[in-house]
């Protein structure tokens, strides 16, 4: 059910013509109250598009109405006229709800540098508005997709509460505070305050750490919206976990769909000095473009892991490292453990642990490997 699981909500998702395909391409999700709190995260790549500019300053307030989104263009690199397109598709959707545009979230997703079609993108907005349901949030995922293979939706349910959410990216997996376009919403009843620091805690932890391919998008944006439909209101603590619940099964998706992945590799770096630290080790092995396409060749390289630590400042030493791919620790004390040929890669999901044997930190970064299919598709499309 995604987004409209939660009371309080309703979303469509329809066809404008943005894309060559045919497909859906603008999504609406509207919040129906009876509050209208709202939180955001935003790209931390200093190149942004338009929409993130508008967005930031309505998230700032603390309060939205309704997010409009749209795939087949970014509108991003596209000068005043991009932010005034924005601000329009705000202005649009506000009329036709009856609000604020300052309460209207604006996102989009595809081909950076070209500027939106708005005589398509206009009137694909004004049938969004009157197609609004609460069975709507899985033509909302599915408009929001580019190349993406499957639409992505969860929730979770809490004590009086629910949480739901959609995403997509299929590339570009390499965020600083969130991951192309999510939309998560809630019908618990919380405030600004209350929602910002959940949110940036789970996307800490869940978001931050999904890097398929190093390349961070001009375009991410993460949202969060409380309608306090439920009329419950959980503690903070108890929330973030059912948020970061809901983010990291989204975070699960996109990796799981990432543009010609053949293996989903979870890297555990263990007993680090800090978080940091193992946060900082994880993220150098997912970035190795040797490690990665060792994974996709089904080889348990561990040599290409060890180079990778110790490109990082973390703090361990050398002599000391272990390396666990599958349960098989085949690198021990920086040396020769297990044979590798003991390693089964034949699987879709791929674990590797990395024990630094410097402290009782640790921290897990998810990826995939490098293959054929990634290239072609990233020659094939520009972006």
């Amino acid at each position: 059910m995604g987004v409209c699981a939660p009371h309080g909500f309703v979303a469509t998702g329809v066809s404008a013509g943005l894309k060559s395909s045919g497909g859906r391409d603008v999504a609406l999700v509207v919040n129906d109250g009876p509050l209208q709190a709202c939180a955001a995260v935003f790209t931390s790549n200093r190149i942004v598009a338009a929409p993130v500019v508008w967005s930031r300053e309505v998230a700032r307030a603390g309060t939205a109405h309704a997010v409009v989104l749209n795939s087949g263009g970014a509108n991003a690199c596209t000068g005043a006229q991009g932010f005034r397109d924005a601000q329009l598709t705000a202005e649009t959707i506000a009329s036709l709800l009856g609000v604020s545009a300052t309460d209207v979230l604006v996102c989009s997703t595809g081909l950076i540098g070209e500027p939106l079609p708005m005589h398509k993108l206009l009137p694909g907005v004004t049938a969004a508005s009157r197609l609004l349901g609460s069975e709507g949030g899985a033509d909302a995922a599915a408009a929001i997709m580019t190349t993406d293979t499957v639409a992505k939706q969860t929730f979770v349910s809490g004590v009086g509460y629910t949480i739901g959410g959609m995403a997509k990216g299929a590339g570009m997996l390499a965020p600083g505070l969130a991951t192309m376009l999510v939309v998560l919403t809630t019908d618990a009843a919380l405030g600004h305050v209350e929602l910002d620091t959940a949110l940036r805690e789970a996307t800490r932890v869940t978001f931050d750490r999904t890097d398929s391919d190093g390349c961070m998008s001009t375009n991410d944006t993460v949202v969060l919206l409380a309608s306090g439909a439920a009329t419950t209101t959980p503690n903070v603590a108890e929330f973030t976990r059912g948020l970061t619940e809901v983010c990291a099964d989204l975070a699960s998706q996109l990796i799981r769909d990432a543009e010609g992945a053949a293996h989903n590799i979870a890297i555990t770096t263990r007993n680090a000095a800090s978080e940091h630290d193992a946060e900082v080790v994880g993220r150098a092995v997912a970035r190795s473009s040797l490690f990665k396409t060792a994974i996709f060749g089904n080889d348990p390289n561990w040599g290409r892991i060890l180079s990778a630590v110790g490109t990082t400042d973390a703090a361990f030493d050398p002599g000391a490292i272990n390396v666990t791919i599958n349960g098989v620790q085949i690198c021990r004390n920086s040396g020769i453990g297990e044979s590798r040929s003991s390693v089964d890669l034949g699987a879709r999901d791929v674990a590797v642990e990395i024990d630094l044997q410097a402290g009782a930190e640790s921290a897990t970064i998810w990826t995939n490997d490098l293959t054929h299919d990634y290239v072609q598709e990233n020659s094939a499309y520009s972006s």
